[in-house]
């Protein structure tokens, strides 16, 4: 029997928790989860679903959340085999969470997010290119249409290389406390 994937809003959700026997799951990155995250979820990235075995789980209330909600439509399809009772998607993510006032627990010391340098280190790339081609040589103008496609790949495909190198970085290394 195939379940029924439905979406639950964070306030429906609170209501939910004192009653049934909820799996909440935070789907983003292992660095996401630790710079902030919903008390109680289990972080379980999207990439490492398909190796999960969820038979601990059976008879329990899933509940999937990320921050815009892409991964978490792929998420739900790897979940279809599991022995959930029931599968509901954080409508909004933790973004709506938070909107709605709803506590969060956070990493105090942390570095800007990841896709926020990204963003940065994009525009002020971008920038340059237009600048420098501009005033000295039309062949920068080349930097802004690299960095241009790449944005464009990074929304097609969900992989952004610029953000992986950024992960790497001492800036961004956090140790657990």
């Amino acid at each position: 029997m195939e379940l029924i994937i439905k979406k639950i809003r964070p306030s429906d959700f609170v209501k939910r928790m004192k009653n049934d026997d909820i799996l909440l799951i935070d789907i983003r990155s292992a660095q996401e989860h630790k710079d902030e995250h919903i008390e109680g979820a289990f972080n379980i990235p999207l990439e490492e679903f398909a190796n999960k075995n969820f038979s601990d789980d059976h008879g329990k209330v899933a509940v999937l959340y990320c921050r815009g909600g892409y991964r978490t439509a792929q998420a739900t399809g790897l979940l279809q085999n599991q022995s959930f009772k029931e599968i509901l998607i954080l409508e909004g993510g933790i973004a709506a969470w938070k909107a709605k006032g709803l506590t969060t627990k956070k990493t105090t010391r942390a570095p800007i997010d990841i896709m926020r340098q990204v963003q940065v280190i994009a525009g002020s790339l971008v920038f340059l290119g237009v600048i420098l081609g501009f005033f000295l040589n039309p062949v920068f103008l080349l930097i802004s249409g690299f960095v241009g496609a790449g944005l464009v790949l990074a929304g097609v495909f969900g992989f952004c290389g610029m953000a992986r190198v950024l992960s790497l970085m001492p800036w961004n290394k956090r140790t657990t406390s």
